[in-house]
């Protein structure tokens, strides 16, 4: 059994992946910025370098930590004001980059680091720009940190979701228009659900995938990289 860390728990990815981890027999450790969703064992603010790092020293002797923080946006950048900028950037970058600041310090005997980053750091999509930059960012943390503390044996990688049928994105898969198009672009022909997403995670921070560092793994539908044949 191997415990875990899942930094913003309460999200619809960050749910799927405590329930798989619990499910394979592993113990978890949960953070959330309130206990609306979930009750988590520790309310945090993951943009708070000082109490991510409390929060490890809590979760103690940990095998792995996700962090799922994030949030959507979609304006294009003129529209765009320098709050919403920044808080795309804080929910999504400020909170990876604190996770693996912690992770770095706390997580002396190795194990992995897992990010959550987006199809839109990989792929030009319209009105993506604040989300797409913040994600691209944690495209670049990754490869540098996974670098940076390779010698320790801390493996860094991050998933790169497609659009995912979650609360945060209801407003999009609500409508049946907007549903459909969205679907069209996903070369598989539907939408993720949470567990997709989980999955993954739970593969890139599995003990036993230990030779696994610096990557990124699309769980798209093909999204960043496939072009279906157009339907009739």
């Amino acid at each position: 059994m191997a415990r875990f860390l899942v930094i913003a728990a309460s999200s619809g990815i960050g749910q799927a992946t405590v329930r798989l981890l619990k499910e394979a027999g592993n113990s978890v450790f949960t953070t959330a910025r309130d206990d609306k969703k979930i009750t988590p064992d520790v309310m945090l603010d993951a943009t708070d370098f000082d109490a991510v790092g409390a929060v490890f020293k809590q979760a103690g002797d940990i095998d792995g930590v996700v962090n799922c923080s994030g949030s959507l946006l979609l304006k294009s950048a003129h529209l765009t004001s320098k709050e919403q900028y920044h808080s795309v950037i804080d929910a999504s970058l400020t909170t990876a980059f604190a996770t693996v600041r912690a992770a770095g310090k706390h997580m002396s005997k190795g194990g992995a680091v897992v990010l959550v980053s987006s199809a839109a750091a990989m792929e030009g999509l319209a009105n993506h720009e604040a989300i797409a930059a913040a994600k691209a960012g944690i495209l670049g943390l990754t490869l540098s940190a996974a670098a940076t503390y390779a010698g320790q044996n801390l493996r860094v990688n991050a998933v790169a979701p497609g659009l995912i049928e979650t609360p945060l994105t209801a407003a999009l898969t609500s409508n049946e228009t907007s549903r459909r198009f969205s679907e069209n672009m996903h070369a598989l022909g539907r939408l993720g659900k949470p567990e997709d997403v989980a999955r993954a995670i739970v593969f890139l921070l599995d003990p036993d995938n230990n030779w696994i560092t610096g990557q990124v793994l699309a769980v798209d539908g093909g999204l960043s990289r496939v072009r279906p044949k157009m339907k009739a």
